[in-house]
């Protein structure tokens, strides 16, 4: 990778800002849909509002703008700039050189395009080659399989198994904690 590498832009998709007039109507509607909300969060699923998510949107830029350990940004196609998930690189732990990652592409249509392996492409050169961390982790329940089979091609390397941690209608499922060191991403990309 040389310096006029974009960090932003891929063939597909682009990493971009949050627009606080649009994405809160857009994000609202995919909190509606059970399975997203499951995929995307350990909580109980709960939709949200547009109010709600500009709120919410506010708060992580806050956030991000005080603690300086989170890098948020929305997934949009590079054709016509519409909003299909969120990435983000957060629990930055400078002194180390640790960070977790999070993706997710919200309406189910836009899933299996490759627009999650190309944001998480980004996030990773943006996270390795850039910000210059040592080791990213994520956190990925088993029920999720596309997500597992994505950070898996990408090289992260199972950690910990957490068993039976999580309980989804009426059945037990493991949370699974996979790593990738930087040295370990430069072999892959």
């Amino acid at each position: 990778m040389d310096i006029a590498t974009s960090l932003f832009d891929g063939k597909l998709i682009r990493l971009a800002y949050i627009d606080h007039d649009k994405d809160p109507q857009i994000e609202s509607q995919w909190t509606h849909n059970a399975e997203f909300m499951r995929l995307m969060n350990l909580a109980p699923a709960l939709p949200l509002s547009p109010a709600h998510l500009k709120k919410k949107y506010e708060a992580i830029e806050k956030k991000a703008d005080e603690d300086k350990n989170l890098f948020y940004f929305t997934i949009r196609m590079c054709l016509d700039d519409r909003l299909v998930g969120y990435a983000r690189i957060d629990w930055i732990e400078w002194t180390n050189g640790n960070g977790n990652v999070k993706l997710g592409i919200g309406d189910p249509s836009d899933r299996g395009h490759g627009f999650g392996t190309e944001a998480l492409q980004l996030l990773l050169r943006y996270a390795f080659a850039e910000l210059n961390l040592f080791r990213l982790s994520a956190e990925i329940p088993e029920y999720n399989p596309a997500a597992l089979h994505l950070f898996q091609k990408l090289g992260f390397i199972e950690e910990v198994r957490r068993r039976q941690l999580l309980n989804r209608d009426g059945r037990r499922w493991d949370l699974i904690s996979f790593g990738l060191l930087q040295e370990e991403w430069r072999q892959v990309c």
